[in-house]
């Protein structure tokens, strides 16, 4: 997807290109690199450049970004007298080696700006600054070490380190889906170049999808969309995309003053003001209105100029308003999923299964390695999400806790225990994105003499961010009791230190069932009494490649927890059984004015947290594909299927003299559902005429224009569809609805 993106990027009126280094991707065991496939660093600086764009290289090495315990390799953590980010000779000499060997393999092929290459800047450390307080003097050297570090790698552009304390937050398990709205988003870019910025990085531009074990945490999803230009599946998120393009182009076209010119400003009061760039006899002017809910009309050099609340207009040349943040002139697609036309689904899908084999842990307690304490889940250097942790317990009847009500209690931060008892399973809990540590109590009943205990802990992403983020207890780390109550009398047993015997991992994961290769997955799959709902369980099926060029998902709707592959290829975790919150949102049309917070304009409340996992072509062979999943919590695999995403219909909106352009992405405008000049209101899908319009219905020549067609372009003018009854103070615009 990397060189569409690229180019869709450009043409969107970037740049730049900027990029992550992921230590733990690069550097999975210590000193043993991999830049091959998707981890090939020189290829995408290539790509970036071949397409004429500039590249901003973020080392780090560490990065945050969501990922998996910061980029940091968890082997890092496991060093002997290891701190990390802070002044320690361990860790500034794993981090020095790493930082330069990046640098000497990007300037073996003489990619640095100063070799003639297309990276213009480079990033040592990430976003210390919002918690070096913690460190304290040990912090503040440490930050010294990295600069003076990075400057003795002599690559011949500036380095920079990244600060942002309103960093938006993630997408969590169990939140809703956040909506930033065009408006907005082109408001604090506007202002930001207005008020003298230079450099603007938009986080994300493309979030894409973090596949396999990627995604930070704890609890963060799959789907790292924020609801970003180029969508997780590479198409232009509209109205944004185009509204931002045309912010770049106008703000290109006077890049030269913006860069070299005089600034002078007019405050006219009540958060309004103009800010005047002058250069060479020319001058450009940025108009601001900070209010969130009153309209301004100012008046510079004689002519007034109306500037709607919580936006910026640039006139290019003191003069001509030639754009607006409030303005969105840019077409409104609306995105649907499509059956999949291969074949007849979820129908057609044909189930086999197979359980995990857990009797060696689950009754036997059979481990890999022994301690007579609790670990923390990292000592296994992320091999896996799934760690057991396993104990005898010897009890007798006349040991002062027993009783006939006992119970076991676990303190986990797992992020997920699954607890069994004599080979019984006897229940489940996790935590929640803010409040991941967790107290799980379940009645038992145990016996005279020896009772196995076995905990099935499971990560979802280790901690990513925050003042010693990497300490941050992962697994169990206890206290692990047995709770006896006799009358008001309540006697605790610790288990903590007891012999504990550990197994890394699932014995269908050691075998790679997810692989198509039968011989290297083995046999022993179930085709008939296919079980619903049965916890810890394999499911693979078949299934033909979705017809066209069309972007693929998979529908993971009801399923519970687990871990999802097509072709071996890991789509990720999926957890759609999680479902969000019932309140916040609205059926509304989202106010962009005020401040954004991730909680405003939010949507999917009540749903799941993910339903739809991104299936790229490049994982897909073009006839029959293998799709197998491991279902952790219970759910019904029946109701899977696969569909494609397409353009359903557009909506054009422009104001007067503007150009409505309508395009379906590659399929042709088969209707005109909704077309008016004048005040038309109501949203893409609902919009309805207002109190005033064109003389001439435009729908006719709109449809003349425009259907049978992949794109067309309608000026937005009384003399195309005649004059309006609309009054002076109202702003004209053309909004149609075509369906694809």
């Amino acid at each position: 997807m990397w060189p569409d993106l690229i180019k869709k990027a450009k043409a969107g009126g970037l740049d730049a290109i900027e990029t992550y280094v992921f230590w733990n991707a690069h550097e999975p065991r210590r000193r043993d690199y991999d830049f091959t496939g998707n981890l090939d660093l020189i290829r995408f600086i290539k790509t970036v450049q071949s397409e004429g764009l500039y590249a901003v290289l973020r080392i780090g090495p560490y990065v945050c970004a969501e990922w998996n315990y910061g980029g940091f390799p968890v082997w890092l953590h496991n060093l002997p007298g290891v701190e990390l980010r802070t002044a320690n000779a361990v860790f500034m000499n794993e981090m020095r080696n790493f930082t330069t060997y990046i640098v000497d393999l990007v300037k073996r092929e003489k990619l640095f700006a100063s070799q003639g290459g297309p990276i213009i800047l480079a990033q040592i450390e990430n976003e210390y600054g919002n918690i070096n307080e913690i460190y304290g003097d040990a912090g503040q050297a440490y930050v010294n070490w990295c600069a003076n570090m990075a400057e003795s790698l002599d690559i011949g552009v500036p380095w920079f380190m990244c600060q942002e304390k309103d960093a938006p937050q993630s997408m969590s398990w169990g939140g809703k889906d956040p909506r930033r709205t065009a408006e907005d988003l082109a408001f604090a870019v506007a202002r930001f170049f207005q008020n003298g910025g230079t450099f603007q990085n938009y986080y994300m531009y493309h979030g894409g999808t973090n596949f396999g074990r990627t995604a930070g945490g704890p609890y963060i999803t799959t789907t790292y969309d924020y609801d970003a230009p180029l969508d997780e599946y590479g198409y232009p998120s509209q109205p944004k995309y185009g509204h931002l393009k045309e912010l770049h182009d106008v703000l290109h076209s006077i890049e030269k003053t913006l860069t070299y010119g005089n600034i002078s400003t007019i405050n006219f009061g009540h958060k309004v003001y103009a800010t005047i760039y002058a250069f060479n006899g020319t001058s450009s002017c940025f108009f601001g209105n900070a209010n969130s809910t009153s309209d301004a009309t100012i008046r510079y050099k004689g002519v007034e100029y109306k500037i709607p609340a919580w936006s910026v207009s640039i006139l290019p040349d003191c003069k001509n308003e030639v754009y607006n943040t409030a303005k969105v002139n840019a077409p409104t697609i609306v995105k649907v999923k499509k059956s999949n036309e291969a074949e007849n689904e979820p129908i057609a899908l044909k189930w086999a299964w197979r359980p995990e084999v857990v009797d060696d842990t689950v009754v036997h307690g059979k481990g890999n390695f022994s301690a007579r304490q609790l670990l923390d889940q990292k000592v296994i250097n992320d091999a896996s999400d799934y760690l057991w942790y396993m104990t005898r317990v010897h009890l007798g009847k006349n040991d002062y806790i027993w009783s006939r009500n006992m119970s076991l209690r676990v303190n986990g931060t797992g992020h997920i225990v699954h607890a069994f008892v004599n080979g019984h399973y006897i229940g489940s809990q996790w935590g929640s994105y803010d409040v991941f540590n967790y107290v799980f109590e379940k009645n038992v009943k145990l016996k005279p003499g020896k009772n196995q205990i076995t905990l099935l802990s499971a990560t979802i992403g280790l901690q990513n961010y925050g003042p010693k983020f990497d300490l941050v207890q992962s697994g169990l780390p206890g206290p692990i009791e047995i709770i006896g109550r006799k009358g008001d009398e309540t006697i605790i047993k610790d288990l903590s230190k007891h012999k504990w015997s550990y197994k890394v991992g699932l014995n269908g994961l050691d075998n790679e069932l997810f692989h198509e290769d039968e011989e290297k997955s083995g046999g022993q799959w179930q085709s008939e009494n296919l079980p619903i709902n049965r916890k810890l369980t394999w499911y693979k099926t078949t299934f033909k490649a979705p017809l066209g060029e069309d972007p693929v998902v998979v529908d993971l709707q009801g399923l519970g927890k687990g871990l999802v592959w097509v072709n071996g290829n890991s789509l990720g975790r999926y957890w759609p059984s999680y479902i969000a919150d019932e309140d916040g949102c609205s059926s509304e049309p989202c106010d962009y004015r005020g401040h954004y917070q991730s909680d405003k304009c939010v949507s999917n409340c009540g749903q799941p947290t993910q339903r739809w996992y991104h299936v790229p072509r490049s994982f897909m062979n073009e006839d029959v594909n293998e799709l197998v999943l491991f279902e952790e919590f219970g759910g019904n695999p029946t109701l899977v299927n696969f569909k494609t995403v397409g353009v359903g219909s557009v909506c054009g909106n422009a104001y007067e003299n503007k150009n409505v352009e309508l395009s379906c992405q590659g399929r042709t405008i088969s209707a005109i559902k909704f077309a008016s000049f004048g005040d038309p209101q109501g949203t893409c899908g609902s919009f309805q005429k207002g109190t005033c319009e064109s003389k001439n219905d435009p729908i006719s020549s709109i449809v003349e224009a425009c259907v049978g067609k992949e794109s067309c372009v309608l000026s937005a003018s009384e003399s195309v569809f005649g004059a309006t009854s609309c009054e002076d103070d109202i702003s004209k615009r053309l909004v149609v609805e075509a369906l694809c």
